[in-house]
């Protein structure tokens, strides 16, 4: 039997579990509210994790791709204190695929593949219980009707609602990002001070970390504790005036480091907001969420590498399961929730530890976490 089945959201999450159904012979509906692929920028970097987002790959068959698009040496992580100094400066063996790195763009574009994405289709409500499914409610004033809709539309899903109340709130930690482009040629210096993965300097409460994409563009993240309306007395389109306000923030910092504000080429204001460690729901027949809809957490590697591999176990699920799609999905969900419940936790406490009164705090963590 057929199922009716929507995503909504065409990214990491929506893609891939659209992409390992489609594997199987499922049409599934994608619902993207961007009008086309190249409509904004993708987005930066991600590290794709062996046993969780190349794990999702494989199952969608496009892991070989990967290992061809993707960076090895972008694992590469150095610390520095902020005059300079040099703590930690840790590269992967020639054998390491532990965490490639890969752009989003190109991740995108090898999930898209054969997949038919319905752009432009802004979702605006999904309710439930309609009848004869689940009814979607379009910005466009028209709705569709599904057996199952599946939320994967980020951190201010408009599908969330239709399963829980909760909405995220902001960890007290604002990034401003910026970029470089053609670093090796335009900024030697800079490009050896990164190094061929990213670079991280941690002081009182404040972070900056500047990370390699593909060819030569790097992002640099200002990471620093602040209230929502810390920009209040600033123009956030003014580039210059947001330039000079993180010049000032991390005024006495080593002068290389520096450079990479003042060599940024625009600002982005993103505060970090997250959803309840613990978040969860009781199921709703007909929806269900993955990703950052499901469990927005900290920026630390975890997320993406989440989504996608929910995306993939909950379409191998609807498709080889001996039961129905809704008996696959309330399965599915309890799975989600126990193992993001721990990678929320961990990575709320790595935020703590990232941008802490104690820069030490930071350098510990990454110790512990990165390989020896």
């Amino acid at each position: 039997m057929r199922h009716r089945i929507a995503v909504v959201g065409g990214g990491p999450a929506g893609l891939t579990f659209a992409r390992v159904l489609h594997r199987h012979g499922h049409p599934v509906a994608i619902l993207e509210r961007d009008p086309a692929p190249d409509a904004r920028p993708p987005g930066g970097t991600l590290d794709l994790h062996e046993g969780m987002g190349q794990l999702a790959l494989e199952k969608a068959g496009l892991l070989a791709e990967f290992e061809a698009l993707s960076r090895p040496e972008g694992q590469a992580m150095r610390i520095l204190d902020t005059d300079g100094t040099v703590l930690r400066n840790w590269h992967p063996g020639p054998d390491d695929r532990a965490n490639p790195e890969i752009d989003r763009g190109q991740l995108r574009d090898l999930l898209l593949g054969p997949l038919d994405v319905q752009w432009g289709r802004r979702v605006t409500q999904v309710v439930p219980g309609a009848g004869d499914g689940v009814r979607v409610h379009f910005a466009d004033g028209r709705q569709e009707t599904f057996d199952l809709v599946i939320g994967a539309d980020g951190a201010w899903s408009r599908t969330r609602p239709a399963v829980s109340p909760v909405t995220p709130h902001y960890t007290g930690v604002t990034s401003v990002e910026t970029s470089l482009d053609d670093v090796d040629t335009r900024h030697p210096g800079l490009a050896r001070l990164i190094g061929d993965g990213s670079m991280a300097v941690y002081g009182v409460n404040r972070a900056v970390v500047a990370q390699r994409n593909s060819g030569g563009h790097v992002k640099v993240h200002a990471k620093f504790r602040a209230p929502l309306d810390w920009h209040a007395d600033l123009d956030l389109a003014d580039v210059e005036a947001v330039r000079s306000g993180l010049l000032a923030l991390f005024d006495g910092w080593a002068a290389p480091v520096l450079d990479l504000l003042r060599q940024g080429t625009a600002f982005v204001h993103r505060p970090l907001y997250v959803l309840p460690v613990s978040h969860t729901w009781t199921h709703v027949p007909g929806v269900t969420l993955l990703g950052d809809a499901a469990h927005l957490m900290p920026p630390l590697g975890a997320g993406a590498n989440l989504a996608m591999l929910e995306g993939a176990e909950l379409a191998e699920a609807i498709a080889t399961g001996p039961g129905s799609p809704d008996e696959a999905v309330r399965a599915f969900e309890e799975r989600m929730w126990a193992r993001a419940g721990r990678w929320a936790r961990i990575t709320t406490d790595g935020l703590e530890r990232l941008v802490s009164a104690d820069p030490a705090e930071a350098v510990a963590h990454f110790d512990e976490v990165q390989p020896s």
